[in-house]
């Protein structure tokens, strides 16, 4: 509300300064006499109140439903003040404050009020109480102006200038310079204020106490020099202001003379300075003073605090944070900034503490306010009952994810674990009773919204720990361990955590009992196979050879009962891609030989004849013989049926030709085909997601392909890789199709260069291969000589035909190429 906005008409002079409080802010009652002119004013007036008492009752049934609506307490407090209901505009304006931080104007507002219902000596602590409310909320000159004005107008101690009176001036105007006398736009005024309160104080000297007078006249002038060293923007004025005080007090022969004529050296220095400083923050300042928009004014703020923090001055950094509250009183970044930095400048000083407190009730929805706060206190020795007391406050509050509850929960137990720990009697206060509490609510809480995830398998088992630490009792932490394996038993993880803990703690037996429950369940993944590996190394490192033998019997069924059912997963979903690809080549080979039989059919009759009935050499055709394309066509589908009995053979998985796919593993066993697409959505362009589910419980395996529309999106995709998606940290990598297939006909090539024949090859009904003869394509090689055990190969060069050869040397070479036995190679070499 604007500082020139009144409470209601103001009484008449003629009531007394012990009048009935409530009628001084009670609208002016109308005179009687005034005559039948004035019935339909009163008519117009008594619908006015009673659509502002419609509006109250409205606010009120706002605020009961909904106590933290920060908009309605406003319009509340409006309405009540307007109607000029006291008591319940006092009630309205503790309860908000009770909730929220109010604006240095709500403040002003408020003391003003008071100050004009009561200004007697009475009131005068629970008005000054109120602006000491207000000056810890935010930094704002105006309201500590107002204050320093009520103290010296109201406070009789003060205005007499007594010993006591002149000292709480005085503290209160230095506590006022250290919160806002820094601030280079309005601090002056409170500089002003000071010096206007000591000169006062001069006057009121005999004038016979000379060295009183002096005392005081120098006290002026140090707020002068002090005021001369700082940058702000009143800065020439109040070198001119003080070389007209100098000369009135005999100190300065002319205040006309040139700026620093006749000045002291070090007032000299220190102005130069201060100007200097100011000059520099000129852009700066007028940046931030600027009617821009939001996001725009909180970047100027930012810059002009990097420059303070190169500067290095703590208490410019400081009021210039304050500064940036005032405006942005909600801004989370802004508090974390400001936080952090007091915590590494300030650590264990009581600003540090207030500075949190005011944080977490501007922004009571960031978590991580609430557990930097809790450090705060601990290092700062804070008894027992306020970190209680915050923890609690913390516990009410909303914020974004259960993460950040557990997070506040997990530093309220290493406070208390590190307070227990500390010494004897701190242990003594506190009972571990109030660590296992902590325990279990953060359990009652989280656990139906953190189910099968890394965190709560954290909290757990910490709890776990600390029951045997603290609690020694080896029982309770197992019930810890078994309350978790209710709550995330499909989860392997928790398995492994637990059986760790036992091998820990030395219980190698229970650890084997555990492995023993585990082994035979399904778990997301190759949880299931990983659990059974997990057992064997158990027992090679801590059990005898027979227990390492009954692992092995127990596991390996176990095994094979996995290989095999992820074997039936995989061919059943090879089974459609191999039928949509023969059905796919049947449907090209009809194609192409309804495009061989048109055009043949537009062939003239007598070349249509002697292309059916000649070959190239005039000899007869099988009129039954297929076309060329039609051997094509039976070709690619024959190939097509071989690679499909090659992949039911070669029991591999199914793959995906497109390239632009992402494989996504370790996924929450929650997440469904949605919950990827959003995930995905800043990446963009994605296609579709495909989840692999278990062929039985129809259950997600925690896997699954992302199709992109491009390499991208796909590159996007793949930045995502090790973020916490649903309390998972997911593994994202680019799937390669191709790559299974190039080891498969590299492998092929290497049995091929050994004479090898991979019968997953041949199609069935083809494997009697009979050996050809080096020369000819057809006819089979028969071996002579009883140890024959090899026969050379005849290389023909370059260019050779049979052609070319006469009848009697054809039949030479016939008789060369013939096979030799060993007795005829030996009878060939005596010859020679």
């Amino acid at each position: 509300m604007a500082d020139s906005e009144t409470l209601v008409p103001a009484p008449s002079n003629s009531l007394e300064e012990d009048s009935n409080p409530n009628e001084v802010l009670m609208p002016d009652a109308k005179n009687p006499t005034e005559g039948s002119d004035s019935e339909s004013e009163s008519d117009s007036d008594s619908e006015d109140e009673s659509q502002a008492k419609a509006q109250i009752e409205a606010l009120e049934t706002q605020l009961y439903n909904n106590p933290s609506e920060y908009d309605t307490h406003v319009q509340y407090i409006k309405a009540l003040r307007k109607q000029g209901d006291l008591e319940k505009l006092s009630q309205a304006r503790e309860a908000m404050s009770s909730l929220f931080p109010l604006t240095s104007d709500m403040w002003r507002e408020w003391a003003k009020d008071q100050t004009t219902i009561s200004s007697s000596l009475e009131a005068l602590p629970q008005i000054e109480k109120l602006y000491e409310l207000g000056v810890s909320d935010y930094m704002s000159v105006d309201l500590w102006c107002d204050y320093l004005n009520f103290v010296q107008e109201h406070d009789p101690s003060v205005k007499e200038c007594s010993a006591v009176g002149i000292s709480k001036a005085r503290n209160l105007f230095e506590r006022a310079l250290t919160a806002a006398g820094l601030h280079v736009d309005g601090g002056h005024h409170i500089w002003e204020l000071y010096r206007e309160f000591e000169q006062a104080i001069v006057f009121t000297i005999d004038e016979t106490d000379s060295a009183a007078k002096e005392k005081q006249i120098q006290r002026v002038r140090n707020l002068f020099h002090r005021q001369l060293s700082i940058p702000h923007s009143d800065l020439k004025s109040t070198l001119v202001a003080y070389k007209a005080w100098e000369a009135d007090h005999g100190h300065l022969s002319n205040a006309n003379s040139k700026e620093l004529d006749d000045l002291p050296s070090h007032v000299v220095s220190v102005y130069q300075k201060a100007l200097e400083m100011l000059d520099s923050r000129a852009h700066l300042e007028e940046n931030i003073s600027k009617n821009n928009t939001d996001s725009e004014k909180l970047q100027d703020f930012m810059t002009y605090l990097k420059f303070e923090h190169s500067s290095g001055d703590p208490a410019r950094i400081q009021n210039l944070y304050e500064r940036a509250i005032a405006v942005f009183p909600v801004s989370a970044d802004l508090w974390l900034d400001y936080t952090q930095y007091l915590d590494k400048t300030f650590k264990t000083a009581r600003i540090v503490r207030d500075s949190y407190y005011r944080a977490t009730r501007n922004c009571p929805w960031v978590g991580e306010l609430w557990v930097r706060y809790l450090l705060a206190l601990e290092r700062s020795h804070a008894s027992e009952e306020e970190l209680s007391t915050v923890f609690e406050r913390s516990l009410l509050c909303t914020f974004s994810g259960f993460d950040e509850y557990l997070n506040v929960f997990l530093t309220r137990a290493d406070g208390l674990r590190r307070r227990m720990s500390s010494s004897t009697t701190v242990k003594d206060e506190i009972n571990y009773a109030i660590l296992r509490d902590i325990f279990q609510r953060a359990s009652d809480y989280l656990s139906p919204h953190l189910k099968n995830t890394e965190s709560l398998l954290r909290l757990y088992s910490y709890w776990a720990r600390l029951e045997l630490k603290y609690g020694n009792n080896l029982t309770a932490a197992r019930g810890v361990w078994e309350s978790l394996l209710k709550i995330c038993g499909s989860m392997v993880e928790a398995w492994q955590a637990y059986i760790a803990w036992e091998i820990e703690t030395g219980n190698i037996n229970e650890g084997r009992s555990l492995y023993k429950r585990c082994y035979s369940k399904r778990f997301p993944g190759t949880g299931s196979e990983d659990i059974c590996h997990s057992w064997l190394r158990f027992e090679k490192e801590y059990g005898s050879l027979e227990e390492f033998d009954i692992a092995v019997q127990k596991v390996s069924p176990r095994l094979e009962e996995l290989q095999l059912f992820r074997l039936q997963q995989e061919s059943k979903n090879v089974l459609p891609a191999a039928n949509e690809r023969e059905n796919s080549s049947k449907k090209s080979a009809r194609e192409k030989r309804k495009l061989t039989s048109h055009a043949v059919e537009e062939q003239p009759p007598a070349k249509h004849h002697k292309s059916v009935a000649q070959n190239d050499k005039g000899q007869p055709r099988q009129s039954a013989e297929p076309s060329e394309a039609a051997k094509l066509d039976n070709k690619n589908a024959e190939r097509a049926r071989n690679q499909e009995i090659q992949d039911k053979s070669s029991k591999k998985p199914i793959q995906f030709n497109d390239q632009c796919t992402a494989f996504v593993s370790n996924l929450n066993l929650q997440a469904t085909a949605d919950d990827l697409h959003n995930f995905f959505a800043d990446a963009g362009g994605v296609v579709a997601v495909r989840l692999l589910k278990d062929k039985f419980t129809r259950k997600s395996r925690g896997l699954a392909y992302v199709d992109f529309s491009d390499d991208a999106h796909l590159a996007a995709a793949l930045q995502k890789n090790k973020q916490i998606f649903m309390g998972k940290k997911l593994s994202i990598l680019k799937s390669d199709p191709q790559q299974g297939r190039k080891k498969e006909v590299a492998g092929r090539s290497v049995r091929a260069e050994h004479g090898r024949t991979d019968t997953r090859e041949t199609p069935k009904g083809k494997m009697d291969i009979q050996p050809q003869s080096p020369t000819s394509g057809h006819g089979d090689v028969q071996l002579k000589g009883r140890n024959t055990f090899a026969v050379p190969r005849n290389v023909k060069p370059l260019g050779w035909s049979s052609r070319s050869k006469s009848p009697s040397d054809a039949a030479n070479e016939q008789e060369t190429d013939n096979p030799k036995s060993n007795d005829e190679f030996r009878k060939m070499l005596m010859k020679s």
